[in-house]
């Protein structure tokens, strides 16, 4: 456990600058600290996420900021993607890739402070990015959520990230209610490449890349950053020998190309630019079926087919689309923007090395070998957003001690569709009920059912206020109103302040009102599927929200979520080399948005006939029918210091979060199921999908061309429930000890322009608790929480700048 005797050692620690070792690089860690506005003496002002007015560094925001420079760990690090990357930087950023879980293994979703993806706002160079067309609905991290896909944009097309740990609705709209990460492309001049490989210790999961950035002058009016990348991550798989499963990292081919830039038009005018694409080819495993003289044949499997069993694959390809063109310029005393944004994400699904078992078994009654195909197109599903944005500022230097007016509009349409998959991929071929499931093993495809093209738009209008009331207070004031063609308006508010009580020490707060509109995947979403409960096929369907299921059930229409969100803590930075933050937080969210529990006919024997006709067992709908509460605290402390010529940075980041579910609304036809509604699985999901507390201390030391890292990084418990056993009876929690693992890696300068970096991750090979199988979500040993469950991995690197 990371006790508070272990956390005040560790602060001591990264702030004495005792210690041997260096680990992350001080650039590459989230600083709290004005560190990275203050490292360049000509750089003048930053633009920090969450105000509207240039600043001059982190520590004087009203609301906690990280500054992350991505630029060491493009060129260093160990993690070979965004997500990933920032698992190990920013203990408030939580993303465990997900293994047994369906498309949610193909897409690392995102979440700040022990909240859902689809809770944080991701923006790239201050505009609003889009979510994928995914929903996620099996896997311990972001269950029910949609959410952004960080592995979409190359770790070298980045500059720096920025992570907002505060709700920013009023100022930001939709979703940002536990943050904002707004990450920034290069246009810096010059060029440099990347070539990457990695593995496990155990031999597989490969990983190679291939990575180069150029900028390039416009002539002397501006500047373009070209960035393309190929990274092919290997399957990993750590099932017991002989076992038919295949449970670890997917297999994923990444091809990707982005361009940002800007072009002068005027003495005060500037056309800026970012266009990106990624092709993603990825492979999932689903569940093994059994062979011969297992009870598989015939209802899941075909004994000419598979007679030794198999494990069908879930196949995908990813397109994803992201464009921004804007222009900035003065209109009198005025600073104008214009832009345009746009969005896009496709997911298709391929199932292989499968069969649909009931055209198996209708070829065997009449007289066949009872074969089916063995891959379908199974269909699959898009999300496109178009966004518009109007943003004017002004600063008065004469209003008390300066005051920043800002305002503006917002106009957005989205538009989500599913695609049915071929008719093999859904169909009953030998009829409900009778032998062989209907649907391709793995993932039966989208039926014509399921078919959905909807849209909706949404227009806002803010204004933010900052002033400088004195020297040493200032204030800040937004509101926001936001209003959607399907489900309404909304307005909210949000008040800050920051006092210097010293000039060390600053005193900072916020408190603000803040909603997440409901995402047109979770609003839409239809799929019937195949789910293993306790070893056992379950078919079950997600009935979209004003179907005929979910009207039988008198499941409501969705409407947004509200929150309201407190945040008190201060920054002391007693000289350039020492910076201490701490941060408290609240978060209410009421109404919030969740996948129920299954329903079926033990538990609500209304939609008995309805399931039945439907030729499935169970019924899951999303919600409005929690609320939560979460309360936590972030701490950051960085140190730096020489010994001659030699330097040593240190630093501790460390966020505890506790989320408790504090009430349950039941619609009116649903009263007195409200077990049902959120059973104590989908409620641990809720409440301890992340771990509870995550720490890193890390260690950068450089000595001559040499550089090492180290960094230890804590991951708190986590407690999961588990399905029943067979009989019925409750199987014990899945409850998964505290662990802690470590990185260590070597960078030698070659030269100024070349770097050769080698090391590994998680080095002690440490692994999740080892729960009952049987009992756990993927049907394996431990579910995908914490850090994983690959164990150790070694890497290698070369950076070239020319």
């Amino acid at each position: 456990m990371f006790t508070v005797s272990t956390l005040r050692k560790a602060v001591l620690l990264s702030l004495s600058g005792s210690a041997a070792l260096a680990a992350c690089a001080p650039a590459a860690f989230a600083q709290s600290a004005a560190d990275g506005a203050k490292s360049d003496a000509s750089m003048q002002s930053v633009t920090v996420v969450g105000s509207r007015r240039a600043t001059t560094s982190s520590t004087d925001t009203m609301v906690p900021v990280d500054v992350i420079s991505l630029t060491k760990v493009s060129e260093q690090g160990g993690q070979f993607d965004l997500g990933q990357s920032l698992q190990y930087i920013s203990p408030s950023f939580n993303s465990t890739r997900q293994s047994g879980a369906d498309g949610a293994d193909l897409v690392d979703s995102a979440a700040l402070r022990g909240l859902g993806s689809d809770q944080t706002l991701v923006l790239v160079n201050g505009k609003r990015r889009h979510t994928t067309a995914l929903v996620n609905l099996f896997g311990a991290r972001n269950r029910g959520n949609t959410g952004t896909d960080m592995n979409a944009i190359p770790l070298l097309a980045i500059k720096d990230v920025q992570v907002l740990r505060d709700g920013a609705a009023a100022q930001y709209g939709s979703d940002a209610i536990a943050g904002v990460i707004d990450i920034g492309l290069k246009k810096s001049l010059g060029c440099e490449a990347i070539a990457g490989y990695s593995q496990y210790s155990v031999g597989d999961g490969k990983n190679y890349l291939a990575s180069a950035y150029c900028g390039i002058a416009l002539g002397d009016q501006g500047v373009i950053g070209i960035t393309g990348e190929y990274l092919d991550r290997g399957r990993s798989n750590r099932a017991d020998p002989g076992s038919l499963r295949i449970i670890g990292d997917t297999k994923a081919e990444n091809q990707t190309l982005y361009v940002n830039g800007d072009y002068k038009t005027g003495a005060s005018g500037k056309l800026y630019f970012t266009a990106g694409a990624q092709q993603r080819d990825a492979s999932s495993a689903a569940f093994g079926r059994g062979g011969i003289g297992s009870g598989d044949i015939p209802k899941k499997n075909a004994a000419a087919m598979y007679p030794n069993g198999f494990a069908p694959f879930i196949n995908a390809k990813i397109d994803d689309h992201y464009g921004t063109i804007g222009h900035r310029s003065q209109i009198g005393e005025w600073n104008a923007d214009f832009s345009q944004t746009y969005g896009y994400n496709k997911m298709m699904y391929n199932i292989s090395n499968t069969l649909n078992a009931s055209i198996a078994n209708l070829d065997l009654q009449r007289g066949g070998k009872g074969v089916s195909p063995d891959r379908f197109n199974a269909g699959g599903f898009s999300f496109q957003q178009l966004t518009s944005n109007a943003d004017f500022s002004r600063f008065y230097n004469g209003v008390l001690h300066g005051l920043n007016v800002a305002f503006g509009a917002e106009y957005r349409s989205e538009e989500y569709k599913i695609a049915a998959g071929e008719a093999g991929s859904y169909i009953d071929a030998d009829g409900v009920g009778v032998g062989g499931n209907a649907g391709s093993q793995g993932f039966p495809g989208f039926q014509p059912s399921d078919v959905t093209k909807a849209k909706r738009h949404s227009t806002a209008l803010y204004l933010d206020l900052e002033a400088d009331v004195t020297e040493r207070l200032k204030t800040a004031a937004a509101v926001r109103y936001e209003k959607f063609s399907d489900f309404g308006s909304t307005v909210t508010g949000k008040l800050s302040a920051g006092f210097r009580a010293t000039n060390e020490i600053l005193l900072r707060g916020s408190a603000s009102t803040g909603f997440r509109a409901p995402s047109l995947q979770q609003v839409y979403f239809s799929s019937t599927f195949t789910d293993f409960v306790s070893g056992q096929a379950t078919n079950v369907v997600l009935a979209p929200n004003g179907g005929a299921v979910a009207t039988l059930a008198g499941i409501p229409k969705l409407k947004e979520e509200k929150s309201t969100s407190l945040t008190l803590g201060s920054t002391w930075t007693p000289s350039a080399a020492v910076s201490v933050t701490a941060d408290l937080y609240q978060i209410k969210i009421k109404d919030r948005i969740v996948l129920s529990g299954r329903f079926d006919s033990g538990n609500f024997p209304g939609l008995a006939s309805q399931l039945a006709a439907l030729g499935v067992d169970q019924a899951q709908f999303f919600v409005n029918s929690i609320d939560t509460k979460t309360r936590g605290l972030d701490l950051t402390a960085s140190h730096k210091t020489n010994f001659g010529a030699n330097k040593l940075t240190t630093f501790l980041a460390l966020n505890l979060s506790k989320t408790e579910v504090t009430g349950i609304h039941a619609p009116a036809a649903l009263k007195g199921y409200e077990d049902v509604l959120l059973n104590r699985r989908e409620r641990l999901f809720i409440e301890q999908g992340g771990p509870r507390a995550k720490a890193t201390l890390g260690f950068d030391y450089v000595s001559g061309a040499l550089e090492t890292e180290l960094k230890i990084t804590h991951f708190g418990s986590q407690t999961l429930a588990a399905f029943d056993y067979d009989d019925g009876s409750p199987r014990p929690d899945a409850r998964y000890a505290p662990k802690t693992s470590a990185d260590l890696s070597f960078t030698y300068a070659i030269n100024k322009n070349t770097k050769l970096t080698f090391g590994g991750n998680n080095i002690f090979n440490v692994k999740p608790t080892s729960q009952d199988a049987d009992g756990t979500d993927n049907g394996f040993k431990s579910d995908s929480v914490q850090f994983g469950l690959n164990g150790a991995s070694y890497f290698g690197r070369l950076w070239v700048k020319f």
